[in-house]
């Protein structure tokens, strides 16, 4: 399956996700059309007559944070699963049916979705919706395949976290970040709780969670609405409706003080740090506080010529890289960082300083009315030709129908970044930069000789 940390690069990365819905405010983003089958199934169509092909697209309301206690990563491991068999496509022939049709699939979970997508030629629709909603309710578990697929998650764990010291850092500073949510569970489980996991333990999360009332089929490309509806029903609308699922989470007790994690190792290539704050999301926030943090993140780390950059890169000349990003596609809380690397020879602790300093003054001067106008201008260009990607679209809507938002959220979005104020972006600093909502994460290259 994509790891998870790939699909972010190529698809999750907020502040670079968002900007597709750079389209003038008097048109539709994507022009989708929606309807809803008879068994509570949320359909999603994305016209695009480019080429006969289409992108097929099954998301679940399920993800990492909605796990029972002492389980983490059934999410993930169940995605692995949904490649076993049925009693139509035996183990591990799906994918391969879908190559020799000559299409692509994968598929990926996070906190708060799984999703399964594929890509074929326009006339083989109706072929991967009848494979994908075989799987969705005749999938055939035994011990003999998920004991195996177990071992495969635990030396995923094991190659991409455990013998990588990033990793290592990003899952500790997100364990402290969250003192409380499930948030700070990382989506691929803890080892000890990975190994414990049963075949009964996989075919409870499936019945409970894999029924199209808490499924959402999107599909872009070569189709519309008209031509959709009958393979849906045909395919989809024949499975039974399960039971009512409601996300009732724990949330997180007031933050009274800031967190330091650090991590260093001999296999470290490039020292760096990072501030991770503790935000709203799109789901979550007040009035058009996300929008004015997601403008904030353009300002201040958005590229080369933002504020981080400019100063800690070129002018002061302490750092090989330096940024801002802004998370903002959850359903409970979104997150705000800061990253800079140091230029050899420079300690960790001085651009740690410089970091703190530029956060000083940006409270303390603010943005101005130009620097937005320059930064939305930026936002919107900067995804000129994303639309005409049969993926970034489902992705967009597929993310915002999983985390509580509706399409008209989606469309609405360019008009929301227009409207943001300078007010608006300083307010949202001085909301979000707190240190005792705060996690410094610190990665350095072990001197010593020793053990890691």
């Amino acid at each position: 399956m994509v790891p998870l940390r790939l699909l972010t690069a190529v698809f999750g990365i907020a502040t670079v996700l968002v900007t597709v819905f750079a389209t003038p405010s008097s048109a539709a983003v994507f022009n989708s059309e929606s309807f809803v089958l008879k068994n509570g199934m949320q359909v999603v169509v994305i016209p695009n007559r480019r080429a006969p092909v289409v992108a097929h697209m099954v998301w679940y309301k399920t993800g990492a944070a909605d796990e029972p206690r002492g389980k983490s990563g059934i999410a993930h491991f169940f995605e692995h699963l949904m490649f076993k068999g049925t009693k139509l496509v035996p183990p591990g022939e799906f994918s391969k049916i879908i190559a020799r049709h000559g299409g692509s699939d994968n598929a990926f979970t996070a906190q708060d979705y799984t999703a399964y997508f594929q890509t074929v030629a326009r006339d083989k629709l109706g072929l991967v919706m009848r494979l994908e909603a075989d799987r969705m309710r005749n999938l055939v578990l035994t011990d003999a395949e998920v004991l195996p697929e177990r071992d495969v998650v635990l030396e995923e764990r094991r190659s991409r976290t455990d013998n990588n010291p990033s990793s290592q850092l990003w899952e500790a500073s997100r364990a402290a970040l969250f003192l409380n949510h499930p948030y700070k569970i990382p989506v691929i489980g803890w080892k000890h709780e990975i190994e414990q996991l049963t075949t009964n333990d996989a075919l409870d999360f499936y019945r409970r969670y894999y029924v199209p009332n808490n499924a959402i089929l999107i599909v872009a490309g070569d189709v519309d609405a008209k031509e959709l509806k009958p393979l849906a029903e045909k395919y989809y609308g024949v499975i039974p409706r399960g039971r009512k699922i409601v996300r009732n989470r724990i949330t997180e007790p007031p933050h009274r003080a800031g967190r330091r994690v650090e991590m260093a190792s001999r296999r470290v290539g490039q020292p760096s740090i990072s501030q991770t704050y503790l935000a709203s999301s799109y789901a979550t926030a007040k009035g058009n506080q996300a929008y004015a943090l997601l403008v904030l993140a353009e300002i201040f780390g958005g590229g080369t010529t933002a504020q981080l950059y400019r100063s800690l890169v070129v002018d002061q000349g302490i750092a090989s890289n330096a940024g801002a990003w802004f998370s903002a596609d959850a359903l409970d809380y979104g997150r705000f960082g800061l990253s800079a690397s140091p230029r050899p020879g420079v300690s960790l602790e001085k651009v740690e300083a410089a970091l703190q300093a530029e956060v000083k003054k940006l409270l303390k001067d603010g943005v101005s009315e130009k620097e937005i106008k320059r930064a939305v201008k930026s936002m919107m260009a900067s995804a000129v030709y994303a639309r005409d990607s049969l993926r970034v679209a489902p992705n967009i809507i597929g993310r915002a129908l999983s985390t509580g938002r509706t399409i008209a959220d989606v469309e609405s979005w360019p008009d929301r970044i227009k409207a943001v104020t300078v007010d608006e972006v300083n307010a949202a600093a001085r909301a979000i930069f707190r240190t005792e909502t705060s996690v410094t994460a610190i990665l350095r290259k072990k001197q010593k000789v020793g053990t890691d």
